[in-house]
Parts: structure tokens; C-alpha cells; sequence
């Protein structure tokens, strides 16, 4: 089981904040999964996003290990 979090405008476009899947064999995959469940308007806001699995941030063709959390952030603007 993957553990999927939403932050800022990801989850605003998702319609929620965390999600469980069942299984994602990559990260490419996972986005794919991601922006057919969630729309257009989602996919949207993932090309902006970066992906971290457990911590860290892996290319589109990286595995996902099960039982990973995979956090879906959004470009974020402070000071």
C-alpha cells in the first residue's frame, strides 16, 4: 500500500489531502495513475509538482517501494 499526500493547490485540486493506493510500480506510472483519477484540472497542477518518495525526490522511470509515502508538492513561495 502507497501513501499518497496532497499539500497546497494539490490537494485543493484533488479534492483531498491523502489518499492509499494499492500499488504504483513507478514514479511515472504514479503520476500517470494520479492524473487520470483526479482530471484535468489535476494534471494540470502535477506538471508543476515534484514527487518525494520517503523523503526524496526520483526520476519518472524510479521504482516505488511498497509501503512508500509519496508527497505531491506543489512550487511553494516564502521569505
Amino acid at each position: 500500500m502507497i501513501r499518497v499526500r496532497y499539500f497546497a493547490g494539490a490537494a485543493d485540486a484533488a479534492g483531498r489531502d491523502e489518499a492509499q493506493l494499492d500499488t504504483a510500480t513507478t514514479v511515472g506510472a504514479l503520476k500517470q495513475h494520479l492524473a487520470d483519477a483526479h482530471g484535468p484540472e489535476f494534471a494540470g497542477v502535477l506538471e508543476r509538482c515534484s514527487l518525494m518518495v520517503n523523503g526524496s525526490r526520483l526520476g519518472d522511470d524510479a521504482a516505488i517501494p511498497d509501503a512508500a509515502t509519496v508527497d505531491v508538492l506543489p512550487p511553494f513561495a516564502g521569505g
